[in-house]
């Protein structure tokens, strides 16, 4: 069926982002021992070093966050919901995807866009001595995670379409929370 291969795809993508937010953990962590052994054993400080975890962290968190969307990981209140059937859980889903993920989302996107664009005009780098330069490139991981989170929210919509025209698995909609 056309909207399962659909929700595949975007269930993919999330995963694809998810592994790769994964991986910037692992060199946040790497940067940030590196970046500890140097000051208190060598007492050699890098600005660069510093700001490359407020970068990797940064990227970590909102490329994270469409792969959070996808497995269910996200804050939601639970107390009238878990009670709820499937369907209506997917009808609440669909309505909160269309009206307030998606157009918020794509708002943050779009005016992002312009945000990266300019940095990368300017030439912006770091206002501090021996900081990164490029700000552009952290300056687009904004728009860019905030339209895969569009494309993850894309992936719930069709899940849970899926589940409310009865093709989808009602018993896994949501994993369980703990």
């Amino acid at each position: 069926m056309l909207l399962t291969r659909l929700e595949q795809l975007c269930d993919g993508f999330s995963e694809l982002l998810g592994k790769l937010s994964a991986v910037l953990f692992v060199v946040m962590l790497f940067n940030v021992f590196i970046d500890v052994v140097m000051r208190y054993l060598f007492n050699d400080v890098s600005i660069g070093m510093q700001e490359m975890e407020w970068h990797l962290y940064a990227s970590v968190f909102l490329l994270g966050v469409p792969y959070t969307l996808k497995t269910g990981g996200h804050v939601r209140v639970d107390l009238i919901y878990e009670g709820l059937t499937s369907k209506t859980k997917a009808l609440i889903d669909m309505v909160g995807i269309l009206v307030l993920l998606i157009p918020f989302c794509a708002l943050v996107g779009w005016y992002g866009v312009g945000f990266a664009m300019e940095a990368y005009d300017l030439g912006e780098t770091s206002g501090d001595p021996g900081g990164l330069p490029y700000r552009w490139i952290i300056k687009a991981v904004i728009p860019f995670a905030f339209f895969a989170i569009v494309i993850s929210g894309i992936g719930l919509f069709l899940k849970s379409l899926n589940i409310f025209l009865g093709h989808g698995q009602a018993d896994s909609y949501h994993p369980p929370q703990h």
